[in-house]
This record gives structure tokens, C-alpha cells and sequence, in this order.
């Protein structure tokens, strides 16, 4: 089994209470493709994912799917929405087999009140994903799209790596339409950047998977 290279820091930061904290709210379990929440419906419970992965995405103005993250296990997803009584940003959907806890806005303020370190989680998880969008707004007006795909691909290391012999692999299921769709680029120029890419040596893909075989060269390409 490969090692993880990232832990969120809402299990890191309870890890004498996580297991307790779980226990508290209503295991759920997801197939490949299923949907958790739609984007618009009234938010009614936050969630934590513990296994698999979540993809969370918008539709644009032509009914296109942008989409916004991937949230891993350790993850929080709806929190601020059900927190401000208002509707889920985006759609949730499982790309994996996954299972989330869930907790409704009674049982979450509960939780909160009895564990503050959750609220500042949540203040944390707040800004850097606001930092996160900020960021991506300014390389999609000033990057090249090989750029923001190795950028992306640095991100997910970090979030979702799992390193091995033959390199770091990306342990969600990633189609070249995923990332087009994260970075705002066609499908055409990823698939031919990630050719280019394992032509060189620097990572091997197969369908909907990705082992990065040289990280430091996308570190490299992503800071240029």
C-alpha cells in the first residue's frame, strides 16, 4: 500500500477526539457517480468525508460543468451553507467508493460548542479556499494552460498522493475532461500536454489515472 502524503488538517487537528467526533453523526455511504447534494437545494447537513473523494462542481451560463475542488477523506463539505441557512453552492458527487458522516445544523452546532477547534477549522478551511479561487482567477487570465495543469497536479499530489516505487499516484479517478474542466482549458490541450508529458518521463496515465514519475519537473514548470 502506498504511503499518503497529506492529512487535512481537521483530523490532525482532533486527532485525540476524531474518533469520537465520527461516531457522533450518521454514517453514509456512496457508490461511483453518486450524487450527495445538488447545487441550489436548501443546505440541511454538513458533511466529512472519511473514504473515497467527493467532486465538487458548478454549471456556468452555458449549462457546462466547472469544477470548483475534490475534497479527500478529512475533508469538510457544506458547513458555512448550513451554518447561514442558505443553499449549496455547488453539486456533490462520488467519484469512488466513498463514505461521508453527516450531521444536521442542530447536531453541528453541537459539535462546534463542544469542540471549538472545529470552528477554526472551518475558518481556515473558509480562507484558503477563498485564497484558492483567487489564485486560480489569476492564472487563468495570465498562465499558459500547461501551467495551471502541472499546478493542478501539484495540488493533488499534496491533497490526494499516494506515493509508491514507480512514483506519487493520484488516488482520485481523474479523466482528461476533469481536468479541463478544473483549469478551464479543452480536453484536446490536456490530452496533449500530458502526452507531451509521458513522453518525457514525467508521469505515466492511464484511463482516468495519473502517477506523477517527476515531480520536481512540474514544480519546476509550475513556477515558471
Amino acid at each position: 500500500m502506498g504511503k499518503c502524503l497529506y492529512q487535512h488538517n481537521l483530523k490532525a487537528l482532533l486527532s485525540d477526539q476524531y474518533e469520537d467526533l465520527v461516531q457522533q453523526g450518521i454514517r453514509k455511504n456512496l457508490i461511483p457517480m453518486d450524487i450527495l447534494f445538488r447545487e441550489g437545494e436548501a443546505a440541511a447537513n454538513s458533511y466529512l468525508v472519511t473514504k473515497g473523494c467527493l467532486k465538487l462542481s458548478k454549471l456556468n451560463a452555458q449549462g457546462g460543468e466547472v469544477i470548483i475542488r475534490y475534497i479527500t477523506p478529512g475533508d469538510m463539505a457544506a458547513a458555512p451553507a448550513v451554518l447561514r441557512n442558505g443553499d449549496y453552492p455547488v453539486t456533490a458527487q462520488a467519484l469512488k467508493f466513498t463514505e461521508v458522516i453527516v450531521w444536521d445544523k442542530e447536531g453541528f452546532i453541537a459539535l462546534i460548542q463542544k469542540n471549538p477547534k472545529i470552528a477554526m477549522d472551518l475558518l481556515m478551511t473558509v480562507y484558503d479556499r477563498l485564497e484558492d479561487l483567487q489564485t486560480r482567477y489569476l492564472e487563468l487570465s495570465s498562465e499558459q494552460a500547461e501551467q495551471r495543469i502541472a499546478k493542478m497536479m501539484i495540488s493533488l499530489m499534496k491533497h490526494a498522493g499516494q506515493e509508491h516505487s514507480s512514483g506519487v499516484h493520484i488516488d482520485i479517478p481523474l479523466s482528461r475532461q476533469n481536468i479541463a474542466d478544473h483549469i478551464g482549458a479543452s480536453m484536446y490541450t490536456v490530452s496533449r500536454t500530458l502526452s507531451t508529458w509521458e513522453k518525457s518521463g514525467w508521469l505515466k496515465s492511464s484511463r482516468k489515472q495519473i502517477t506523477i514519475t517527476n515531480p520536481g519537473a512540474l514544480k519546476a514548470l509550475g513556477k515558471t
